[in-house]
């Protein structure tokens, strides 16, 4: 066997650096993201810095590299947005159903529109049903043969404020 030459730092030196290395960037990162950096670094070393073989010498080095490698590491992440994403996993899912309260505050709103228009008068019926149809004051009044459609606003301004009224002075129901 021959003797390894002194410019070359042995596999088990190698190892072993690679090892602390790896050890100090997964204390402060991910252990997918200290792997990466590691490996980073041991190309660093290995491209540039070659002619480095002492341990004594090789181990500050590589700590400076994975130091520089981590500072590059977290500006790129945050440049990115990265640090405040949250993961789609622990996004909930979105129903296509309105949640149980929704649900049961629109059925009881609907009941009481319902009941409220019943009680109101021929004109302001057939005037709402316009209105949910997407007709203008101007088709209303033609469908009514109003003089003027200042008419038809009075007539839907009491209309209002009758199912207002109906409706126990508020849309919504009173606790």
């Amino acid at each position: 066997m021959l003797p390894e030459s002194p410019t070359v730092p042995s596999d088990e030196t190698l190892s072993r650096l690679r090892e602390r290395i790896f050890g100090f960037a997964a204390s402060r990162l991910s252990r997918e993201a200290a792997e990466d950096l590691a490996q980073e670094t041991m190309l660093v070393l290995h491209e540039k810095y070659a002619h480095v073989a002492e341990p004594a010498e090789l181990l500050p080095l590589a700590f400076q590299v994975i130091r520089f490698k981590m500072a590059a590491a977290v500006r790129k992440s945050a440049r990115r947005g990265e640090a405040r994403t949250i993961p789609v996993e622990d996004l909930p899912l979105a129903s296509r159903e309105a949640d149980p309260e929704r649900a049961a505050a629109r059925s009881e709103m609907r009941q009481r529109l319902l009941a409220a228009v019943s009680g109101l008068g021929d004109r302001c019926k057939e005037m709402l049903r316009l209105k949910l149809e997407g007709r203008s004051f101007e088709e209303i009044r033609q469908h009514f043969q109003a003089a003027s459609i200042n008419t038809v606003y009075t007539w839907d301004a009491r209309c209002r404020k009758a199912l207002l009224e109906r409706m126990g002075g508020n849309w919504e129901k009173e606790p």
